[in-house]
């Protein structure tokens, strides 16, 4: 192959970390469908946060570039697609991110170029999915013309120790030349090393088991968060004591969200079912998962009656909104089920999030939140994220004098139930 030329097709918690480090080594293109999305980054800032506007501005000013135009990435022959792979209300999974994807590539695709798929898909959704749709479009073959790869992304959203160079990848070629080379290009930018896996099936499918093993493992500690709540004891305390066996895991109760652990498990799931075979644990695990922000409402709710604080028309606050701390990503958040359950309650309700973005949120929950503490009393608090600000933060002061507080996260010293 002459000289590479790299295309990343969808710049966001994926994609453009994935871009940026590709653009150190190698001439790379970043390919987003809004144009609002690409005007920001090459004015130099990231929304998401991942990548620091220094580093940003760097890869600029050594020739990275994004865009919305689908002529500036015809002459690319290395085309990575980093989309999103969502569930919809169903919970079945939603392809149509990749489609578009892999319609986009087949219309710049050219004979001997590849193209590596990043999203988390169930095994076998590359080739008998995606690459139907290049070919259709490109009028090319695949595995003659064209070539596939798979290497799915593991990045860890607002983690800044465990950015994407120094995550071990795991990479898988249509061909065991094409894996080979795959490997190679990855492995030039990734310090952490990479994994060849034999076939782009066992590599899908190892990404897709990472986050429902995690899933199962939070599901089993929150079934206990509720056997100990019930009988009076300290999960906290049980963990420890636990934990001081060598080979116990460390697991926490919480809820679980996000674009990964919360919806993989259904990929997993649905591809199970499609080959006969009628998954119990893994959707076991989804149910209980899915329960939590109900439960911790209801949490809420009982404690407020057994402390006499009237429930009609209270004061909740909700203390942060995305799906983990200090990141502003509100995707799959499972606070909008604490939010929800408590509405049916008829209560006031103030959602404080210094992180994430009002008009995202409005846009994806149509719910208001607040960046800034306000300056009032509520009669219940929920600590749903531990955002490094909390972490300081007097619940005292915007306490009434009879109240309840509910610590999800296990951030405050003294709370009346936790998880």
């Amino acid at each position: 192959m002459q000289e590479i030329k790299i295309c990343v097709i969808g710049l966001g918690y994926v994609g453009l970390p994935l871009a940026r480090l590709f653009s150190t080594k190698y001439k790379t293109v970043g390919f987003d469908m809004s144009q609002k999305r690409v005007e920001a980054l090459m004015a130099g800032h990231d929304a998401t946060l991942e990548v620091s506007d220094e580093l940003l501005q760097s890869a600029i000013n050594n020739g990275f570039i994004c865009t919305s135009n689908i002529e500036d990435i015809r002459n690319c022959n290395f085309y990575v697609v980093a989309v999103p792979t969502p569930v919809d209300e169903n919970n079945n999974p939603d392809l149509t991110p990749l489609y578009g994807a892999s319609t986009t590539v087949g219309k710049v695709i050219s004979k001997g170029d590849v193209v590596v798929y990043e999203s988390t898909v169930y095994p076998g959704v590359t080739e008998d999915e995606c690459i139907p749709v290049v070919e259709k479009v490109s009028g090319l073959k695949f595995n003659k013309d064209f070539f596939a790869g798979y290497s799915p992304e593991r990045i860890n959203p607002g983690d800044k120790e465990h950015t994407v160079e120094k995550i071990k990848k795991v990479t898988s070629g249509s061909t065991p030349e094409i894996g080979k080379f795959v490997n190679d290009i990855y492995a030039s930018v990734i310090t952490a090393g990479t994994h060849l896996a034999p076939t782009i099936k066992v590599a899908e499918a190892a990404k897709v088991i990472e986050n429902s093993q995690r899933d199962i493992n939070i599901a089993f500690v929150n079934e206990l968060s509720k056997i100990f709540t019930c009988m009076g004891i300290n999960t906290q305390d049980v963990l420890e004591a636990a934990s001081t066996k060598w080979n116990f895991l460390p697991f926490k109760p919480g809820l679980v969200g996000g674009h990964c652990i919360g919806v993989d498990p259904y990929y997993l799931a649905q591809c199970a079912q499609r080959h006969g075979y009628n998954p119990e644990i893994i959707l076991a695990g989804r149910r209980m998962n899915d329960s939590m922000g109900a439960y911790v409402a209801n949490q809420v709710i009982k404690l407020m009656l057994k402390k006499g604080v009237q429930v009609l028309n209270s004061e909740i606050l909700i203390m942060g909104f995305t799906f983990k701390e200090n990141c502003p990503d509100v995707r799959n958040t499972k606070v909008i089920d604490i939010y929800k359950a408590l509405k049916e309650y008829d209560v006031n309700i103030t959602v404080y999030d210094p992180w994430a973005n009002p008009t995202v949120a409005k846009h994806e929950y149509n719910i208001d939140i607040v960046s800034e503490l306000p300056m009032k009393k509520f009669d219940a608090t929920i600590m749903a994220v531990a955002h490094k600000e909390f972490q300081n933060l007097n619940i005292d002061q915007i306490s009434k004098d009879r109240n309840v507080i509910y610590d999800v996260k296990w951030l405050l010293k003294e709370a009346d139930g936790r998880l």
